[in-house]
């Protein structure tokens, strides 16, 4: 998609991208042999100048060239050309419990493995990954994530980041995480039905109890955020890309693979967390 990609360039909206795109300039190769309509020779060597660094951070996988320059609400497009190099990224809180506020766990999933981080053990290990990481997809990481992510560990702006919320918003699903897997069909099986303050309490009961199935089952309901992210990322691209003035289906991305979660689930817990009027 991202060289189909013309709004990023110094000048070009979406709707000039769009007259293009109805030119039959489609990429940057076309581009590069044809000038649009109405566009001056100097213009247009000027634009492919450009076109020519973009070019080449693509091929150089540098996220942060296209996310300095793409409007916000088209930041989607970097998801098919870094998927070798993005990760998922959730964390959970003590959500103010107690007069207490920090991170307690972290997952990051990138497609191969999960990754997961847990307070006063080794959540400060969750920079090593992020920083090596091109793009970080969340939902609502914007106004939540990432601002922990800053001032509890210092971790700085992703190279490019790509909130769910908005991309989902933009194709008229709301309600939140768990709204959105419902609407797009995602079912959790025992944990459907739980919101965020399960994570909080799950947490709580952690640090009174010393119960290890406490945090496997919060571990077990971060995790099934970010494998869920892939889901939804893939699904939100594909509704992006059949919406395009041009046929697009060659660009649509196969949905991922079940990915099992990697810890255990107990249901004896979340029947004790039942009890609370979850």
């Amino acid at each position: 998609m991202l060289t189909h990609t013309f709004c990023h360039l110094p000048g070009i909206g979406p709707a000039t991208e769009r007259s293009w795109w109805n030119q039959d300039i489609l990429t940057w190769d076309d581009f590069l042999a044809r000038k649009p309509a109405r566009m001056s020779t100097s213009r247009h060597m000027t634009l492919a100048r450009e076109l020519e660094d973009s070019l080449y951070s693509l091929q150089c996988g540098q996220a942060a060239y296209f996310a300095a320059r793409l409007p916000r609400s088209e930041m989607w497009r970097l998801f098919a050309s870094f998927t070798e190099s993005l990760a998922y990224v959730d964390i959970e809180t003590t959500g103010g419990l107690h007069g207490l506020d920090h991170i307690t766990t972290i997952a990051a999933f990138d497609r191969s493995q999960v990754h997961t981080y847990v307070h006063s053990c080794n959540l400060e290990q969750a920079a090593d990954l992020l920083a090596r990481t091109q793009v970080i997809i969340t939902y609502n990481g914007a106004c939540f994530d990432l601002p922990y992510l800053k001032r509890e560990l210092d971790i700085p702006a992703p190279a490019a980041h790509i909130d769910l919320r908005y991309v989902l918003a933009s194709l008229g699903y709301r309600g939140g995480l768990k709204g959105c897997e419902r609407q797009l069909g995602l079912n959790r099986g025992e944990l459907e039905g739980f919101d965020g303050y399960l994570a909080v309490l799950l947490w709580h009961g952690y640090q009174v109890y010393q119960d290890p199935r406490y945090l496997n089952t919060l571990l077990r309901y971060n995790c099934e955020d970010v494998i869920n992210l892939d889901l939804l990322m893939t699904e939100a691209w594909n509704q992006k890309v059949e919406q395009l003035p041009f046929p697009g289906s060659y660009l649509r991305q196969d949905p991922p693979r079940p990915f099992p979660n990697p810890f255990p689930l107990h249901s004896e817990i979340l029947e004790t967390m039942r009890s609370y009027g979850l």
